[in-house]
């Protein structure tokens, strides 16, 4: 089946004439049709106009490129010139609005040759820990259809464990890419805040959200980042930090790199599968030359209700633009300008989305934004320092991704708190704005993934890859197919 292919592999068939483009998008295209009804990833797509794509780089003749002729399904907040694109949320699809620009990171992939092939379920305007605030209903594990894909990238992360397209892009702001590659056992990297553009990618949360990818292997990560990162004129918090050879960087070797375990990370209560997986993965590192080292993260346990004080308050600022004015749901006969409003986001908004705008736009009133907001800000610069010191000892940091392999449909249903402190171990990061890994590490008694975690100083997405690339090749882990 060619759309088990990772990119690296496609790339040397084409070259080699070995098959076509238009043969494997033609692939990803009958595998979205053999399994997408039981997962439920892809949400949009256009297989004439996708296999048109295909044709036209076969007819260039040109592989010269390793993203030429390879397809990928993008997270439904991408904006996509002509291609409909909703955040999963009935506020956009119940006028299927279509944009009239194109986000900076899918242009950059096109440039390259790669090949769109349509959208995937998330999370309603990315909120929420596993598809399940979708208003395309919930994404199902391919690992285990009972069980959520996580959230809120979890059409990106079952796409790829799928086979459904060669690789995907996500977003990640509390912990979206990592959480839900983890849950499906596939890679997946959050970038340093500003290493990759957001232009084009409809905003949560400003200061949190970051774009990047989710792909089959570290090596198609390497490559997929090659083609995104760096400085866009469109995006003032993009970086001028310069872009390195990231494949090139891939097989140097770990030796006198050292690498820490934050006891905060190993709660009480957390699956011991999770943290005995952990544990494994770093014997596998001593192994490889690296040296383990115990670290602490005292501010860790603030994090959570850091976030939730902070990441609402940008939501309730960047959600004011859906009023239904310019684009997206109507209402008819409004008595007022006030029941027209009310009506629109009242209708076109879910009950998750509603909440975090209530909850941000009571942190950011008068008479609470001291007590809340600017108190979370403070709390936030802990957190960070919390990580520049521990770098100062160590290279990188080893972590679970979440407390609990992948969740069952419907376990937090009525309980958005529970929810929430399923990303205990991925919102730190966010809030220090750092970039980490996520790659496949195990699976639980129940042949649930479970995947490890890695940060790094902000910028050091060389090293994290270098890294991931060094487990995958001393592991198989990241083999395993799900039985769809």
């Amino acid at each position: 089946m060619l759309s088990s292919l990772t990119i690296s592999e496609a790339h040397k068939k084409m070259k080699a004439k070995e098959i076509s483009a238009e043969e494997l998008m033609r692939s990803c295209l009958e595998r979205i049709d053999a399994v997408d009804t039981k997962i439920n990833a892809v949400i949009w797509h256009d297989a004439e106009r996708a296999l048109q794509e295909a044709k036209k780089i076969d007819q260039k003749k040109s592989f010269d490129d390793p993203l030429a002729g390879i397809p990928f399904l993008t997270k439904d907040v991408y904006c996509e010139v002509g291609i409909p694109t909703t955040a999963c949320s009935n506020i956009l699809r119940n006028k299927n609005y279509v944009p009239p620009f194109e986000s900076t990171t899918t242009k950059r992939l096109k440039a390259r040759g790669a090949l769109s092939i349509g959208k995937v379920n998330t999370d309603e305007f990315t909120m929420g820990g596993s598809t399940e605030t979708s208003c395309y209903g919930v994404t199902k594990n391919p690992w285990d259809q009972t069980r959520v894909a996580g959230g809120s990238s979890g059409g990106s992360a079952a796409a790829v464990s799928a086979d459904e397209c060669i690789f995907s892009l996500g977003t990640d702001t509390g912990g979206s890419i990592r959480q839900p590659a983890s849950f499906c056992s596939c890679a997946g990297l959050r970038v340093t805040y500003g290493r990759t553009s957001r232009f084009g990618a409809m905003s949560m949360a400003s200061s949190l959200d970051t774009t990047g990818p989710l792909a089959k292997t570290v090596e198609d990560l390497a490559i997929i980042l090659q083609a995104i990162a760096g400085k866009d004129p469109l995006d003032a918090t993009t970086g001028d930090a310069p872009v390195p050879d990231y494949q090139a960087g891939l097989t140097k070797l770990l030796k006198g790199l050292r690498i820490g375990l934050p006891k905060e990370y190993f709660l009480p209560g957390m699956n011991k599968e999770v943290e005995a997986a952990i544990r494994e993965s770093a014997k596998v590192f001593q192994s490889l030359g690296a040296t383990i080292v115990d670290v602490s993260l005292p501010m860790t346990k603030y994090a959570v209700a850091t976030y939730y004080v902070l990441c609402p308050s940008e939501v309730s600022s960047n959600m004011a633009r859906y009023d239904g004015i310019r684009f997206g749901h109507t209402v008819e006969k409004p008595e007022n300008l006030i029941d027209y409003y009310e009506r629109v986001r009242s209708e076109g908004f879910g009950a998750e989305v509603k909440r975090r705008i209530m909850v941000g736009t009571f942190a950011l009133s008068a008479g609470y934004f001291d007590a809340y907001y600017r108190k979370a800000q403070q709390v936030r610069t802990l957190i960070c320092k919390d990580f520049n010191d521990a770098f100062t000892t160590v290279d990188l940091i080893l972590s679970p991704v979440a407390p609990n392999p992948a969740l069952k449909i419907g376990e937090h249903a009525g309980d958005p708190v529970a929810m929430y402190l399923e990303d205990v171990f991925t919102i730190p990061q966010a809030m220090a704005g750092i970039p980490a890994l996520s790659l496949p590490c195990g699976f639980s008694k129940d042949n649930l993934p479970i995947g490890l975690q890695l940060a790094g100083p902000q910028w050091s997405e060389e090293l994290l890859l270098r890294a991931g690339y060094a487990f995958e090749r001393e592991t198989e882990w990241h083999t395993k197919k799900p039985a769809l």
